[in-house]
């Protein structure tokens, strides 16, 4: 018999294929108030951080990218407005109520005809090979099961010279501010979570698989190994945050 394959939900190892679903009940949960909780968790610091990811990108005027796991359009947003009314940005996640609240902001702030929106698996991305300028990955790719499978179709779906950018929670380099942001992390937002969302255990699952999420120099080589180059990362407070991006040859 064949030794069934385990993956990690948060600090619980479960079945390959149940990960998909149990992360899918976790962001249907929250999808109403994630850019709220994002707010108040980094004190409205991640806003500023997604600016970088999407200046990283070097996008220009009528050209395209990819959000993965763009759920609610913070970053094609910013990409939209790069590459202006002939340019195209897709955000791509597998999650439907994220999906729709990204699209209601759309909406709101008048980005109809540039911004589309398309239901898929980041392990098995639904576009052509070099179809897009860059691609992004904002808090997201902690979630997929099969990281090296993901980044590969990221580097797939991105033109020769094209860059793939993802911002991820990572591990700090202080000791100290590894333990402060421990304190934070497991007793601070699953209580701000329970009282904005209703759902402690989701925001009980957000610092575990921060947790068990590979360090930089490791999601670095995961990247290299996907087929990208001259990959480097920038630590954001001190390693809590970091972007890494690399380009297609």
């Amino acid at each position: 018999m064949t030794e069934e394959k385990k993956t990690y939900f948060g600090y619980r190892l479960i079945p390959e294929d149940e990960k998909k679903g149990r992360v899918r009940e976790v962001f249907d949960s929250v999808a109403e108030k994630y850019d709220l909780m994002n707010d108040l968790m980094s004190f409205f610091t991640h806003r500023l951080w997604k600016r970088s990811v999407a200046a990283e990108t070097g996008l220009k005027k009528g050209e395209s990218a990819i959000d993965v796991a763009g759920g609610t359009a913070d970053i094609a947003l910013l990409m939209a407005a790069m590459t202006g009314e002939e340019g195209r940005v897709v955000v791509y996640d597998i999650n439907g109520e994220m999906i729709r609240a990204g699209r209601d902001k759309c909406i709101d702030r008048g980005f109809l005809e540039n911004i589309a929106f398309v239901q898929g698996d980041a392990e098995d991305i639904a576009f052509a090979d070099n179809t897009f300028h860059a691609a992004t990955v904002a808090f997201g790719i902690r979630n997929v099961t099969n990281l090296e499978k993901a980044f590969r179709e990221m580097t797939r779906v991105v033109k020769p010279g094209g860059k793939v950018v993802c911002l991820e929670f990572s591990h700090p380099e202080s000791e100290l501010i590894g333990t402060l942001y421990d304190i934070y992390s497991f007793n601070i937002i699953p209580s701000i979570g329970e009282m904005v969302t209703g759902n402690r255990d989701a925001y009980v699952y957000l610092p575990e698989s921060i947790r068990k999420f590979p360090p930089q120099e490791e999601l670095k080589k995961i990247m290299e190994d996907a087929g990208l180059f001259r990959v480097r990362y920038r630590n954001i407070f001190n390693g809590i945050a970091a972007i890494h991006a690399g380009y297609k040859v």
